[in-house]
């Protein structure tokens, strides 16, 4: 049976394949679906054609931008405000437009913390992506923006305490705080190891973050069998913000 289609909302070009990449990839292998939207960066710029050249990896279409600026790199959207300083209405009616367009049964985004580093784009983005599904489905919320479309289930990528100990000594530079949840909240512990090349490939084409020595190009200094630890695993927490008419279980869950 084909999984359920799959909209994934994050902040910066990257954070999709870092993410999310091996279930954007086992649900597009799959037939269902796929498609990302990122809150920061323009089209026309490297991180842009970067991100094009990872979601073709991914079988996600192309980029969805909703053109902010990064809060540390303003060049990477000239004329628009950071994404923190914007009108939070203005993003979420954003973000709604392309919810409504694409129809997703799942969203995807970050978790409350903005993930183990706790980014402060990464933490807004949640917050704009969990207030965008809610008005998504409201007829009367943004109606210029289409017609409603209620996801059947939001999941949120996020890292529990037990990986957390591993991971973090990687994955967070040092001296940083380390962000993650209690175990027992995670809903979904996906094993991608059969999408693990799509998913490292979409990673290391953002070549900017690979040669500047961001995350991307850490991991593409580390022996295959330690990408493959950091990387096979993702994990999720169910978040269904809105109640729904009964649903088959099949068509709400992440492909596990």
């Amino acid at each position: 049976m084909r999984p359920p289609s799959l909209l994934a909302v994050f902040a910066h070009p990257d954070d999709e394949s870092l993410s999310a990449g091996g279930v954007l990839a086992r649900h597009a292998a799959g037939g269902a679906r796929t498609a990302v939207v990122t809150a920061t960066w323009t089209e026309g710029g490297r991180r842009a054609a970067e991100l094009a050249d990872a979601l073709r990896i991914l079988g996600a279409g192309a980029p969805r931008l909703l053109g902010y600026a990064d809060a540390k790199v303003p060049e990477s959207a000239p004329n628009s405000p950071r994404l923190r300083d914007a009108s939070l209405d203005e993003a979420v009616r954003r973000l709604v437009g392309h919810i409504r367009e694409f129809r997703p049964e799942i969203v995807v985004t970050h978790d409350a913390y903005g993930g183990m580093t706790g980014h402060p784009d990464h933490a807004h983005t949640h917050r704009v992506t969990v207030l965008a599904v809610h008005a998504a489905g409201l007829e009367r919320c943004y109606p210029e923006s289409g017609a409603p479309w209620r996801p059947s289930a939001l999941y949120l990528a996020t890292h529990p305490h037990s990986a957390a100990r591993e991971l973090g000594r990687c994955l967070v530079r040092e001296g940083r705080p380390m962000l993650s949840v209690p175990d027992e909240w995670i809903s979904a512990t996906v094993d991608v190891r059969p999408w693990l090349a799509q998913k490292i490939g979409a990673i290391l084409a953002h070549r900017s973050e690979v040669a500047r020595g961001a995350l991307p190009g850490r991991l593409a200094a580390l022996p295959p069998s330690d990408r493959e630890q950091l990387l096979a695993t993702e994990w999720y927490i169910r978040h269904t913000p809105v109640p729904t008419e009964a649903t088959p279980p099949d068509q709400t869950e992440l492909t596990t």
